[in-house]
């Protein structure tokens, strides 16, 4: 069916607007479950519930800031980026928004973007396909490497040939899919064990700690660092490129608010379910799943609930997760280096050449995310945390002040990009044993960032 997407797709994709933003003709649906489902990837389904398995409700965090993160997104930025990335010269990319927004006519902060977008791409498209390696893994007894491999093939083929119309026409499909699934298995749980009340007392006796939303599993207090750490997720919403071109696409910014409902609703029952399913987990399967193992909990829950047929068909849900983010990333990361980078350099360049273009950067771009895949290890939440970290502090403040702030200078805009990227690459590496440093790297990026913009507008207007 994705594949048949995409060929509809492909006879739709006349020029290369058509490829990358779909000629801005999203409509209210599609555009709403087409971003959440890019925005939630495989950690929804493998993920957040393996996080939820082992931590408890503690895991309620992320999903609140995740939800309040959706919440202003929608609210602030959506708008606001469809009327002024049409305004700036009918800007295709969020380097060419930023490019057009600060007058760049040395195309420095155009291209950084770009590279930027390529590098934490690289992380973000491997979790993807790390999910879906284990999924065909767990399935059908894959070895890993040709799981991963298969995935990628998958994927490859609709996006590279129908571009941005078929991955959000899959994805809507994709996002539906998924929340079904979710919340199937969700009730399903909860009905097996008597309600939800049942639910919590059997993981009190189990583990006091487990429903206290304030210690870790192990009794240790989360304390305030560890709040925050898991509430600033949401920070990372303002700059990831993928969700941000969804509102950059829908046909208008009258149906804003109507998309906006349907995503907001969408993400809530989502990530109920998915932390449901973790604690149910938890009670069910008894603590048979420990480490990277834990993000299998969806998988076991299927195949002790339900008959093959059924567990089959919530199966793919994992799958279509993976794809509706993984093609998403792939489409950006391509326009970063054919717009941004390769059209820059080569300003005489056609259309057909772009659109051939992209579609042969999306087959680079999936074979390195692909090599990066390949350790059977991985932790697909560990990769998304720290891809989603680097857009959200990359980006994040530098488009919101862009949005609010009429007189920003380019140099500012340079300061925070830079400032926020590199923030997020030293302090994951950075050994200390300093309480501060346990901290998600998305937060100190974000303030970082948000302080060197203001800093160096001062200084410029003092100049």
């Amino acid at each position: 069916m994705m594949f048949y997407i995409g060929w509809k797709a492909w006879r739709n994709t006349h020029n290369f607007s058509d490829y990358i933003l779909g000629s801005r003709k999203l409509g209210s649906w599609t555009t709403a479950i087409s971003a959440g489902a890019s925005d939630m990837s495989g950690w929804l389904l493998l993920g957040l519930p393996g996080y939820a398995y082992l931590a408890g409700v503690e895991a309620i965090w992320i999903a609140i800031g995740l939800f309040v993160g959706t919440s202003l997104n929608w609210l602030w930025v959506a708008p606001r980026l469809r009327i002024n990335t049409e305004l700036l010269n009918n800007s295709l990319t969020l380097p060419e928004y930023l490019e057009n927004r600060f007058n760049d006519h040395s195309h420095f902060l155009r291209i950084i973007s770009a590279l930027f977008i390529l590098l934490f791409y690289m992380f973000y498209t491997s979790s993807g396909l790390v999910a879906g390696g284990k999924l065909f893994e767990s399935v059908f007894g894959l070895p890993y490497t040709w799981a991963v491999i298969a995935g990628a093939v998958v994927i490859l083929g609709y996006t590279s040939l129908g571009g941005f119309l078929a991955v959000s026409w899959t994805d809507l499909i994709q996002g539906i899919l998924m929340v079904l699934a979710l919340s199937y298995i969700a009730i399903l749980s909860i009905y097996s064990m008597n309600g939800i009340e049942a639910l919590f007392t059997s993981l009190s006796i189990k583990n006091p700690e487990l429903i206290n939303p304030f210690t870790s599993a192990s009794g240790e207090a989360l304390g305030f660092i560890g709040i925050v750490s898991l509430l600033g997720w949401g920070l990372g919403y303002f700059g990831q490129p993928h969700i941000l071109i969804r509102f950059m696409a829908i046909e208008s910014e009258r149906k804003i608010p109507g998309a906006r409902r349907i995503a907001l609703s969408w993400t809530f029952i989502s990530l109920l379910c998915a932390l449901v399913i973790g604690f149910s987990g938890n009670v069910l399967l008894g603590e048979q799943l420990q480490g990277g193992d834990s993000e299998k909990v969806f998988i076991e829950l299927l195949n002790l609930l339900l008959h093959p047929i059924p567990a089959g068909i919530c199966l793919s849900a994992i799958l279509a997760a993976i794809m509706s983010t993984a093609d998403s990333q792939l489409l950006v990361a391509s326009s970063a280096l054919t717009e941004d980078i390769y059209k820059t350099v080569n300003v005489k360049t056609s259309d057909k050449q772009l659109v051939l273009t992209g579609r042969i950067t999306v087959i680079l771009i999936t074979v390195c995310a692909t090599l990066f895949a390949l350790t059977p290890d991985s932790n697909v939440l560990q990769l998304v945390a720290y891809a989603w970290a680097g857009f959200g502090a990359t980006f994040g403040p530098v488009i919101l002040m862009s949005l609010v702030w009429k007189s920003m200078h380019k140099k500012s805009a340079i300061a925070g990009m830079l400032t926020g990227g590199i923030t997020v690459l030293l302090w994951k590496n950075i050994e200390s044993n300093y309480w501060l440093f346990d901290l998600y790297e998305l937060v100190p990026g974000f303030i970082f960032a948000l302080i060197s913009i203001i800093l160096s507008e001062s200084l410029i207007y003092k100049d």
